[in-house]
């Protein structure tokens, strides 16, 4: 009875142990846009950056339409009692002591004016830091794409150098058999090493994508990853509509919204700087005490007068001319977001239109090519460098297919980018 449990137990720990690299490499990152994407929002150190300052920029719009704190002054007055005693700041044994309380008001209107431009200022930051995520966004969609693109890439000349091998394994026993030449033998092997040789520039080039990814992640250059299953849909280029993703852009993209906000700030400062021309208060309330009772009540208004009017002058030109900045950097990123959302999605149609191409017609027509050749080099009735042209068509083919996907997957990141959420 103990046996049995013993070699039980010992079963259940080897099926565990037997699990858990398979569990070990689901936890793993990588095999899907979609958990990059959310590692990426809560792990990359500029998103964060972004959103802290965003947060601070909301904090100023209560500090700029707040009053300045008022202030208290205190005066003693004949603090000797007419050289008859000694002084003091006593309050009850001077001649008299003012207690004065001041406070600063503007010219109605400008602190909500300055509440508003704070708040304009804030969403400009707030759309800074929506345009950080879309690009930290798109790096990752962009970064997922090219890891995919290499490790079917790796995948395919894997399997051709494979092929390959079982090339220059006939070619050896033609040789042998007096059938061929020396030069096919030789030949089979100069291309298992140009293989070979492509392999290990593939794993350099896969180390420098995970190591992209990985920072994006703020994770160690060298922290492993999954290998990506796959890619996320792209949509069928006849089905963007040109009119409706302008439209979504000029109301979405990050930029632009940025952008206008701050046009309203400007705007607002420009009010501001008329606002300027009258004159703020100080208003101030003082007892005085004579010995232990207050005997005297004064009110005190104070007014600053806006005598400069040259430097005001200049404060509204200045604040002109910030507001035509500002509508003409909105002017220039809209027309550039545009021109860059036009371009795409002509990138995104001749891509697909690519894949398709090699999908539907160049890849059948090489491999029913390489078929042909092998047969007829298998018969004695062509060389071996014909074989190898063939071979190479298929591996392009594929290579084409693989490319236009990758080519989709980028002008996806950017549109996708430029929208301000995914498609």
């Amino acid at each position: 009875m103990n046996h049995h449990l013993s070699t039980t137990a010992l079963a259940a720990l080897l099926v565990l142990g037997a699990a858990a690299p398979a569990g070990a490499q689901e936890a793993l990152p990588g095999a899907t846009v979609a958990s990059l994407l959310a590692l990426a929002k809560t792990r990359n150190p500029d998103y964060a950056s972004m959103r802290h300052e965003a947060q601070a920029a909301r904090e100023r719009v209560v500090m700029a339409g707040a009053l300045m704190d008022p202030r208290f002054r205190i005066e003693w007055m004949d603090i000797t009692q007419g050289g008859a005693q000694s002084p003091t700041l006593w309050p009850s044994d001077t001649g008299s002591t003012k207690y004065t309380f001041m406070q600063d008001l503007p010219w109605w209107g400008k602190r909500d004016l300055k509440r508003d431009i704070a708040a304009q200022e804030a969403q400009a930051v707030e759309g800074k830091a929506q345009g950080s995520w879309a690009e930290l966004a798109a790096r990752v969609r962009t970064t997922h794409a090219q890891r995919y693109f290499l490790h079917r890439t790796r995948k395919l000349t894997q399997e051709l150098l494979d092929l390959t091998n079982q090339l220059a394994n006939v070619a050896q026993v033609r040789y042998a058999g007096g059938l061929s030449v020396q030069q096919e033998a030789i030949r089979a092997q100069l291309e298992q090493t140009a293989m070979q040789t492509e392999l290990v520039a593939l794993d350099g080039e896969l180390r420098q994508a995970d190591a992209r990814l990985n920072a994006l992640l703020a994770r160690p250059s060298n922290a492993p990853l999954a290998t990506p299953e796959t890619l996320p849909l792209v949509p069928v280029a006849a089905s963007l509509q040109t009119d409706a993703l302008m439209t979504r852009v000029h109301q979405r993209n990050p930029q632009l919204f940025s952008e206008a906000a701050r046009i309203k700030s400007a705007e607002l400062g420009r009010e501001l700087s008329l606002k300027n021309r009258y004159p703020d208060f100080t208003l101030s309330i003082t007892p005085t005490q004579m010995q232990s009772r207050i005997t005297e009540w004064s009110l005190m208004l104070e007014v600053n007068i806006p005598l400069q009017q040259d430097s005001r002058r200049a404060q509204e030109r200045e604040a002109l001319a910030m507001l035509e900045a500002a509508q003409a950097r909105h002017e220039a990123v809209a027309n550039q977001v545009l021109a860059d959302l036009s371009e795409n999605l002509a990138g995104i149609e001749a891509a697909q239109r690519t894949e398709q191409l090699a999908k539907s017609s160049l890849l059948p027509q090489a491999e029913l090519s390489f078929q042909a050749a092998l047969a007829a080099y298998e018969n004695g009735k062509l060389d071996f460098a014909t074989l190898l042209d063939a071979q190479r068509q298929v591996r392009q083919a594929k290579q084409s297919q693989l490319k236009a996907q990758l080519d989709a997957q980028m002008r996806l990141a950017e549109i996708e980018k430029l929208t301000g959420d995914s498609l």
